[in-house]
């Protein structure tokens, strides 16, 4: 915590741990985008009010946590960095949807939110993979053999970024009208997947906690 009560790094990044490594080995991890995705979409979220948890999205964090497999959200939050709600209502919205995904028996290890401008430059905004960094050196993960999960080309990108295997765009969100820009980022180690239910992840997650 720094002055401000609030787990914010030196850039201003929300950066908190919420289930510190058991131990020093790379894990595999499955990070996970928060609006749109794990959520319904709403424009500047910022009362708890409003969370609606989109149930196969929760399942799947179940599903994670069943393999033992961290799963990490990032978050962009330009709302913060526009003045139209701070980091007190930032916290009350994630107690919400930390507590949703817990009654749906999943949890979120870790949560990083970037507060940053859209063409700040700022390393932590997708489609920058600053945040993924972030977690892959407070969590000890395996980036390689990791995935990402999203509703937008951006999210993708900043898989694809931070060498990541492979994006998972959801349908929820901006999903279907991101589609052509997610699908443009395949290439040589990185894959995206599309216009497929999130259950079919869940099914691969066996096969992902172990490579």
């Amino acid at each position: 915590m720094n002055a401000t009560g609030f787990p914010l790094d030196e850039s201003g990044m929300w950066r908190e741990i919420r289930v510190p490594s058991a131990d020093a080995s790379l894990r595999p991890v499955l990070f996970i985008d928060r609006d749109g995705t794990l959520i319904e979409l709403v424009d500047y979220l910022s009362s708890p009010d409003d969370v609606r948890p989109i149930a196969e999205a929760v399942a799947l964090t179940a599903r994670a946590r069943a393999m033992d497999m961290p799963t990490v959200m990032v978050t962009n939050q330009s709302g913060i960095g526009r003045g139209y709600y701070g980091w007190r209502d930032f916290a009350a919205v994630q107690q919400a949807v930390i507590a949703a995904v817990a009654a749906g028996g999943g949890r979120i290890d870790a949560v990083y939110a970037c507060p940053a401008l859209p063409d700040s430059g700022a390393a932590c905004r997708k489609p920058n993979p600053g945040m993924l960094l972030a977690a892959a050196d407070d969590l000890a993960l395996d980036l390689r053999h990791s995935w990402i999960v999203g509703d937008t080309a951006g999210d993708m990108a900043a898989g694809a970024g931070a060498g990541l295997r492979r994006g998972w765009l959801v349908a929820t969100g901006y999903g279907v009208e991101e589609r052509g820009d997610a699908l443009a980022l395949r290439g040589p180690g990185f894959d995206v997947t599309v216009d497929r239910p999130l259950r079919e992840l869940a099914d691969l997650l066996s096969g992902l906690s172990n490579a």
